[in-house]
């Protein structure tokens, strides 16, 4: 039994990679450490349950990675796909401490599977998980657990009691009881509210009714809210957010990544009204995949349709659900309930677009379209071999952006401009300060790796103090 009448050095509140980071850094460093998961044991972690894999900094190639990926490069990715909207100081920091972050993670436990190839173009970039996010999260509760780290499942925060900027005690339901817990710092690590749907529709409207959540349905964004009510300073816009296009016919929670189609540079996407709306190949899918969420979310309906022919169905990892098939354009407008004329026309003015060239999915390469809008900058090949196929896709929303501000030491600032006392955060529930939009693959787990040791570690050294 964890005596909760004690006071920790340490509380911590999440579940998931952001959260154990700190509390396994905050243990190391000496401090007494509490983790409150709200979800129940089964569904711990968060949305690092779906993961696969961080993008890290590294100066050569390894037994997991293709080459060398410098901190220069990593900063050009990021800027191109926020467009300019991070903070820079923070956005630095995190690319410069991810260089450690790999040997950090594998000492806590974690393992790595070699380099991928293929159509993800993130064999050099990024590092995957052997067994992907859930091993990678079973590992480091393993470690947590083995350091002497307390953790109590099904023990949401509820309520903080916070004087002029200083921490003093949460109260949690823990056993369907108000318990109040005091520490002598707190890291909120929780996540993101995704899952609440009424609150996304403050910002989206009914459309957000038509969000799939790709994640947990235990991200509500209640210790947010807490947070912002306190009086912390809140960053981020509300509407900006991790969103991909995934298979309409997923849950409408907790699908994971096995939702996801990686199929938009192979084909063209068009709306309800049988129209193309976004250029689908201007950059590499792992720099650009993340657009398509919100793209479909300005739709008719929030739906939208990827549609390609037969050279191209095994060209991309395959979906959940099968792609639906037919031997004309025509007929497989009618079996997605679209105007045969109108897509008829699309394909017909796309094809007649396509200016001929040597396709190569690893490379910028010069198939285009030209007198076509919206273009197709790279990868455009006529669709005109049958079969034809197709997936219907809605917008799938992973995290949110608007959280609580942080300085370099994952302190908390109020809404005073001063900073807590003696309060941080990391993970998802901070991501804002980074991601002011867009998103590349990986950058989560960084994130919420590099700011959840910085957050461990500033805590643990200001409870000793």
């Amino acid at each position: 039994m964890i005596d909760l009448t004690q006071r920790f050095d340490v509380l911590v509140a999440g579940g998931g990679n952001a959260a154990l980071c700190a509390a396994i850094a905050a243990r190391r460093a000496g401090a007494s450490v509490l983790v409150l998961e709200g979800a129940p044991r089964f569904y711990r972690g968060g949305n690092t349950r779906h993961t696969r894999n961080m993008r890290c900094t590294h100066d050569s190639a390894t037994e997991t990675l293709s080459g060398p990926y410098s901190e220069d490069e990593f900063w050009e990715d990021l800027w191109r796909v926020t467009g300019g909207r991070t903070d820079e100081e923070l956005a630095r920091l995190m690319i410069r401490e991810s260089r450690a972050m790999l040997g950090w993670i594998a000492e806590q436990g974690v393992r790595f599977q070699p380099s991928l190839g293929g159509t993800l173009s993130l064999g050099r970039t990024n590092s995957f998980f052997l067994g992907g996010g859930r091993a990678m999260l079973n590992a480091l509760y393993r470690t947590a657990e083995r350091l002497g780290v307390d953790i109590l499942y099904d023990a949401p925060v509820t309520d903080l009691d916070i004087q002029d900027g200083m921490f003093l005690s949460a109260t949690a339901a823990i056993g369907g009881k108000p318990v109040e817990i005091r520490a002598g710092t707190f890291v909120a690590a929780a996540g993101g509210f995704e899952a609440n749907i009424e609150w996304l529709k403050e910002y989206w409207g009914e459309a957000a009714e038509n969000f799939l959540i790709r994640g947990t349905p235990y991200n509500k964004g209640a210790l947010l809210k807490l947070l912002l009510a306190k009086g912390v300073q809140q960053v981020g816009d509300p509407k900006q957010c991790h969103a991909v296009a995934i298979d309409a016919r997923s849950p409408k929670f907790d699908g994971g990544i096995i939702t996801r189609l990686d199929c938009v540079v192979f084909g063209i996407v068009v709306n309800r009204n049988g129209r193309r709306f976004h250029d689908e190949g201007e950059d590499f899918w792992p720099k650009r995949y993340a657009i398509w969420g919100r793209l479909v979310a300005a739709q008719p309906d929030q739906i939208a349709y990827i549609l390609f022919d037969a050279p191209s169905l095994r060209m991309f990892m395959p979906s959940l659900y099968p792609a639906i098939e037919a031997s004309t354009i025509r007929e497989l407008a009618t079996k997605l309930t679209l105007d045969p004329d109108a897509l008829a026309a699309t394909v017909e003015g796309f094809n007649a677009a396509v200016v001929p060239g040597t396709f190569d999915h690893t490379a910028l390469d010069d198939c285009r379209t030209e007198g076509l809008t919206p273009p197709k900058t790279h990868w455009a090949r006529r669709i005109e071999t049958a079969p034809f196929y197709a997936y219907p896709v809605r917008p799938g929303i992973t995290f949110t952006y608007l959280g609580t501000r942080v300085n370099k030491d994952s302190r908390i600032l109020m809404s005073d401009g001063k900073s807590s006392a003696n309060m941080f955060a990391a993970g998802e529930i901070m991501a804002g300060n980074v991601l002011g939009q867009g998103y590349a693959a990986g950058m989560g787990m960084t994130i919420g790796s590099v700011f959840g040791k910085i957050a461990g570690t500033s805590a643990a050294a200001n409870a000793r103090n």
